[in-house]
């Protein structure tokens, strides 16, 4: 198991250096600074700051962490699919791509119900999306995707393998998609028909939310073509798209680290 985390580990930080090193070289976005607004410097600290701190408190939630939580589950026969006699691959297969919708349908709660969404504006609230913006998630909004999750493998009965193998794919993905890259055409236009591309995911992030709320999937783009919420222009050409929310402009008390863990207690909705 230790093993794993360290592969897991390994395989984020590959992927977050290189599609930052891409950003770099090949940015299709730039980040407008003014005297007000936040640094790119500034948006690093607080997003990565997220990171740390939601990292330390679900160690301390779940020290097995979600795999050791899974083999626990397996140990004790618990979930629907022990009932099911399926060849490993499959069982690996279906698992991941149930945790794949389940994650499709978080998101969409996270935007349709008002307390939650107090807590996912935190992530919205990013003026300039890219890689860190994956990393943007307040620690309270990772401790209930945390416990939907547990729910899931004790219901579902999730093997460990898959839980491990979903968390490599999700943070891999969600680091792919919010790179501020973009892909060239004839290759975006085909992985779009399989991936969340990063084009796709801006629309995801724009201001007008009807663009908002739609494109919901992290990695694969099925789930918002089968549920209706696959949008595949936005209003505006990508590199114009008005990203963010309206009532946080980029300022630098919205990028801060405190700022950003008090933002779902403020009075703006």
């Amino acid at each position: 198991m230790d093993d794993m985390v360290t592969i897991r580990l390994g395989v984020f930080l590959t992927i977050l250096a290189l599609m930052m090193s891409l950003e770099a070289l090949f940015p299709a976005r730039k980040l407008i600074n003014s005297p007000q607004s936040a640094s790119m410097a500034t948006r690093w600290l607080g997003n990565f700051g997220l990171l740390v701190i939601s990292s330390v408190i679900a160690r301390l939630i779940l020290p097995i962490g979600l795999a050791g939580f899974a083999l626990y589950a397996s140990a004790q026969q618990w979930g629907l699919l022990h009932y099911l006699s399926l060849p490993l691959w499959l069982y690996i297969g279906v698992s991941v791509l149930l945790l794949d919708m389940l994650i499709y349908w978080q998101h969409r709660l996270f935007h349709r119900i008002p307390v939650l969404w107090r807590l996912h504006k935190v992530h919205h609230a990013d003026r300039h999306v890219d890689s860190s913006t994956a990393l943007r998630f307040h620690p309270i909004e990772i401790i209930a995707s945390l416990g939907i999750k547990a729910v899931a493998i004790v219901l579902l009965g999730l093997p460990a393998e898959a839980v491990i193998l979903f968390e490599i794919l999700l943070n891999g993905f969600a680091i792919f998609n919010h790179a501020n890259i973009r892909l060239p055409a004839n290759i975006e236009k085909l992985a779009r028909l399989v991936l969340v591309t990063q084009v796709l995911h801006r629309i995801h992030h724009s201001q007008l939310m009807i663009e908002s709320n739609s494109n919901f999937g992290f990695s694969i783009i099925w789930w918002d073509k089968l549920f209706g919420t696959y949008t595949a222009q936005a209003s505006k050409p990508d590199n114009q798209i008005d990203i963010g929310l309206t009532q946080y402009p980029n300022a630098k008390q919205n990028a801060w680290l405190g700022g950003l863990l008090w933002m779902p207690f403020s009075n703006k909705k």
